[in-house]
């Protein structure tokens, strides 16, 4: 069964606003401001709290001692905002939807902790479109591991030999090459037309093409 598994943040959905306003109610208990810009610091965003918290602990010449007590803050505030301000991408969830009707299965693959993968595609309303969802901790290893790639894969029910992986950043890349997979990466991402160095296979610059780039790689 063919299958494409998908990235998450910076791929199916622009989580950038509601993970800088997370790090940033760290920074306002600390006595600062916004420390994070929401446009200029998105590439930052989706690479996690701890990226965050390191590039406004640095802004602002805080103790780096102090960094790890602002991680459990920042995820119990993103867990209470999840989606304040986050978005789909244009087309994606038609994008997944021709993928079915095709017989194709769709799965994710997150290094978003899975609990908080879950409840954003329920408050999102898309979760039931795909069949399999795997996030940072439902394994022991995460990407660029390739085993939670194959989990989402062969929990969705697919086969190995013919699947592939939709993503942004150089995690997926990387990722997809210890599968020996091919990989798609979005240019509408954070990390915008710079993935191109990075070598896909294939290129997505708007998810009306999904379907066609998916069929040149795996059929």
């Amino acid at each position: 069964m063919r299958t494409v598994i998908f990235d998450l943040d910076g791929t199916l959905a622009d989580t950038s606003g509601d993970l800088i306003a997370a790090a940033n109610a760290c920074f306002h208990g600390l006595g600062h401001g916004d420390v994070l810009d929401p446009a200029k610091d998105q590439a930052t965003a989706v690479r996690g709290a701890m990226a965050m918290l390191r590039l406004g602990f640095q802004r602002t010449g805080l103790d780096v001692a102090g960094l790890e007590a602002q991680f459990p803050i920042l995820l119990q505030h993103y867990s209470e905002n999840i989606d304040v301000f986050t978005t789909l991408y244009p087309g994606a969830i038609a994008a997944v939807e021709e993928l079915l009707l095709a017989d194709y299965r769709v799965g994710i693959c997150t290094n978003k902790p899975e609990g908080l993968a879950e409840t954003l595609m329920q408050r999102l309303g898309v979760r039931d479109l795909f069949h399999t969802l795997i996030g940072a901790d439902t394994l022991p290893v995460r990407k660029p591991d390739p085993d939670p790639f194959w989990a989402a894969v062969e929990r969705a029910g697919g086969a190995r030999e013919a699947s592939v992986l939709v993503g942004d950043t150089i995690t997926d890349r990387n990722t997809a090459k210890a599968a020996g997979r091919p990989c798609i990466l979005v240019t509408f991402g954070p990390a915008g037309h710079d993935v191109v160095d990075l070598a896909p296979e294939a290129l997505l610059h708007d998810y009306r093409d999904l379907g066609q780039v998916v069929r040149e790689l795996i059929g």
